[in-house]
């Protein structure tokens, strides 16, 4: 419908415009747009509701503002590889899912992934400044490393980040509920991830899940909100987890850590993570 869809780019155009949200997947904007418009809401309604849940599932992580050329230059200035980690540190402070696992960032990686058989491929999906992390990854040195999220200029830093480091791969904007990676991986790293997406359509978890073509999968949970509440929380997204385990035949480890919750799933049921 020709005004159906006028409404819809008009609504796209309009949160777009805005500095909050003008580096956000359009692709994005435009489903979650599309989903408040067919409430029957105005376009002024929908426009709202659109920021909002761009809010909740990117702006609300935003830390502090964050220059990336800046940042980059920090990079390009380190001489030793402990500087490099400590800027890397410095720079994921200012996104609140990479600051939180700051903490028990030199355990975390090696305790769920050490006993694996060494990846070739990886795939992060919402990614956000996560890949900043990949030293303190034991994967292999020519692993392959592919990044996914909704800014477009976080995802231009980590492409020349990731260049910087000399890691094979890309940084890409995309929507990974309607349009999930295609490409197949030995790991596939969905760090506090599916919470976000049910905020934007119940059931997107389960369908990503489905559309992932990968041997082995590190999902975790936060295990406090932004604001700092932990009641009940990691027995909510173990219950949360539970669901999305039924009926897949996945052997899982749990690991539990000081700010987050994490399992390891074999896709393929095999217990024996190391082969």
């Amino acid at each position: 419908m020709p005004e159906t869809t006028e409404v819809l780019d008009s609504l796209v155009d309009a949160v777009a415009a805005s500095a909050k949200y003008r580096n956000v997947s359009q692709d994005l904007i435009r489903a979650i747009g599309a989903q408040e418009l067919a409430k029957g809401v105005s376009r002024k309604t929908a426009v709202k509701a659109t920021k909002n849940k761009l809010h909740q599932i990117g702006a609300a992580y935003q830390v502090r503002p964050l220059n990336f050329a800046l940042a980059l230059e920090r990079l390009q200035a380190t001489a030793s590889a402990v500087e490099w980690r400590q800027v890397c540190r410095d720079i994921m402070g200012a996104h609140a899912s990479t600051r939180e696992r700051l903490p028990i960032l030199d355990v975390f990686y090696d305790t769920c992934l050490s006993d694996l058989a060494a990846p070739r491929s990886v795939i992060d999906v919402a990614c956000g400044l996560n890949p900043l992390a990949r030293s303190w990854m034991p994967l292999p040195g020519d692993v392959t490393y592919h990044a996914y999220d909704i800014y477009a200029d976080m995802m231009q830093f980590l492409q020349d980040y990731m260049a910087l480091a000399q890691i094979e791969g890309r940084a890409e904007v995309r929507d990974v509920i309607h349009n999930p990676p295609r490409e197949e991986a030995d790991l596939v790293l969905l760090l506090k991830t599916l919470p976000c997406l049910e905020q934007i359509e119940k059931g997107a978890s389960a369908r990503l899940l489905d559309a992932l073509q990968a041997r082995y999968l590190l999902i975790s949970y936060p295990v406090s909100s932004l604001s700092g509440r932990q009641k009940g929380m990691v027995a909510t997204y173990d219950t949360q987890f539970a669901a999305l385990a039924a009926d897949r035949n996945w052997a899982t480890r749990r690991f539990v850590f000081e700010t987050e919750l994490a399992y390891l799933v074999d896709t393929q049921g095999n217990h024996d993570t190391g082969q």
